[in-house]
């Protein structure tokens, strides 16, 4: 565990690629196989689950300072993270333990059979034997909410370093339904059985983000696009008579969704298809909102079956009969793609994603001034000798947005952020006009500087009118433009409408409040655009 809790201080203290990369792969090269499995996985979102509440934490860990809960509570939003505003507040420890990361992993799992009471005991037990920065350690793993500042990516290049595997295929092997009672480090990294999970997706590939024209990009004839549809991408897997269907979120969907059963009898087994699921009716794409409904379901029930059928749009092929083909050049995949597609009835839930047509950069900008009126978010780019790799690669495939929507609305609402921005206000609440009322529809935390972050810091810090908990209620006085990519009805908003990824574009100084859009100019973009 000291090793654990002096590799999770050091990722804490930097922000610089190269040395998360060194103090991981110096980690990896020394720990123990269990602790560098369990390690792996709390870097790929494999986490214990959370057996004790923070309400409790936070009364032991008081009572163990010797200090009142209010206290405890007003240094909370201070420090900006639970886990290390215990860690601050105990005593100094005890005595010392030996235990490994595996083992405190077990003891906090095993805190699940006991009563509370000696629950408490074990906790107040372990405080008492680690120092700060294991406590800080510790406590990450109790509430479930670990964050080590570092991205899959980033670890599994300190990965490769340290096992001399190469990337992709670390990658990939990291991929799947895996967890560390059901594994080991030999057989996950070092060798690995590709019989042993049949329903292992492909680390998914990921486009660039292209803010301009694609006049730079060469000849349009080197290159493919189409349409970049408004779903949830997803990859489905057919192998040993049975299919799955993983999110690139690396979540298991299967089940919420379960029209694409029927593509068993159709496709031959050993095919990966990557593509995006996408509510369908009518042969016609329906709002991102339509499939919203099925997302986070266990069981879907008939009517929403009904209500919101789906299909595959598929964009690539990356196994065919059992072979992994991602090496081959984009085209080659698509042909054969096309080819697989045709054999699969019209009334199956496959549809093959159609190539756009473009002689020139000027036509494909056209096809993308027309997304929004199909449920597409803009065009996809990919040149056609590409082959398919892993994560989110520079130069082959780059995805070309259309303008996001925009609104002008009032901030009203402003909460703290957390860890590393506890001491800014970052989260923020913004309202429209109905009539001479602001209503509240939307939240936002990104898009300002850092700059700018501390401005309206210190402005909600003198213009608070009221405080609500973490929450502080602000004179009605800026406006801000909100970007978002979609708008839906909700009945759970007091507006009747939630928008989709909004963001703060711009700090509208130049605006006096009483020209702020209004509800009815929410409900035109509603009515436009769902």
């Amino acid at each position: 565990m000291r090793d654990f809790a002096a590799l999770f201080s050091a990722l804490d203290r930097t922000t610089r690629t190269n040395e998360k990369v060194a103090a991981l792969a110096a980690y990896f090269d020394t720990a123990p196989d269990s602790d560098r499995l369990w390690t792996i996985a709390l870097m790929s979102g494999r986490r214990p689950k959370r057996t004790v509440t923070t309400t409790r934490l936070r009364e032991w860990a008081a009572e163990q300072a010797g200090i009142p809960l209010w206290l405890f509570e007003e240094s909370y939003p201070i420090v900006g993270d639970l886990a290390e505003t215990i860690a601050l507040v105990l005593p100094g420890p005890t005595g010392r333990s030996d235990r490994t990361l595996t083992e405190w992993i077990a003891e906090i799992r095993n805190l699940a059979t006991l009563d509370e009471n000696a629950r408490k005991a074990r906790i107040l037990q372990a405080w008492a034997t680690l120092d700060t920065p294991e406590r800080f350690a510790f406590n990450k793993l109790i509430t479930g909410g670990f964050r080590m500042g570092v991205s899959q990516k980033l670890m599994t290049r300190a990965l490769s370093r340290a096992t001399g595997i190469a990337e992709p295929e670390l990658a990939h092997r990291l991929m799947g339904k895996w967890n560390p009672d059901g594994t080991t480090f030999n057989g996950l990294i070092l060798s690995p059985n590709p019989e042993a999970d049949l329903s292992k997706p492909y680390p998914f590939y990921l486009a660039y983000p292209l803010d301009t024209a694609p006049d730079d990009l060469g000849r349009p004839s080197d290159w493919s696009a189409e349409y970049k549809w408004d779903g949830i991408r997803g990859q489905l897997v057919l192998r040993g008579g049975d299919h799955h269907l993983w999110s690139r979120g690396e979540e298991l969907m299967t089940d919420r969704f379960p029209e694409f059963s029927v593509l068993a009898d159709f496709v031959p087994p050993g095919t990966v298809i990557d593509g995006e699921v996408l509510a369908w009716k009518d042969e016609t794409p329906m709002s991102f909102a339509a499939l919203q409904k099925r997302i986070g379901r266990k069981t879907v029930p008939a009517k929403l079956l009904k209500d919101a059928p789906v299909i595959l749009r598929a964009y690539d092929l990356l196994e065919h009969n059992g072979e992994d083909i991602r090496t081959l050049p984009f085209a080659q995949r698509r042909a054969r793609l096309e080819t697989l597609v045709t054999d699969v009835p019209t009334d199956a839930p496959l549809r093959l994603s159609p190539q756009l047509e473009f002689a020139s950069w000027e036509n494909l900008a056209a096809e993308r001034a027309r997304s929004r009126e199909i449920f597409a978010e803009g065009v996809m780019l990919k040149r056609l000798d590409s082959p398919y790799r892993d994560g989110r690669r520079k130069g082959d495939w780059w995805k070309w947005k259309v303008d996001p929507l925009v609104i002008d609305a009032v901030m009203i609402y402003a909460q703290a952020g957390h860890g590393r921005r506890a001491n800014l206000f970052t989260d923020f609440t913004f309202a429209v006009w109905d009539g001479d009322t602001l209503v509240p529809f939307t939240k936002a935390y990104s898009g300002l500087t850092d700059a700018e972050f501390r401005e309206i810091t210190a402005w909600v810090r003198k213009n608070t009118v009221e405080r609500f908990g973490p929450v502080r209620s602000v004179t009605a006085a800026h406006v801000f433009e909100i970007a978002f990519e979609g708008i839906a009805e909700s009945p759970r908003h007091k507006s009747g409408v939630a928008l989709r990824f909004p963001r703060m574009s711009r700090w509208r100084k130049d605006k006096p409040v009483s020209e702020a859009n209004t509800l009815s100019d929410l409900k035109a973009m509603l009515d436009a655009y769902s």
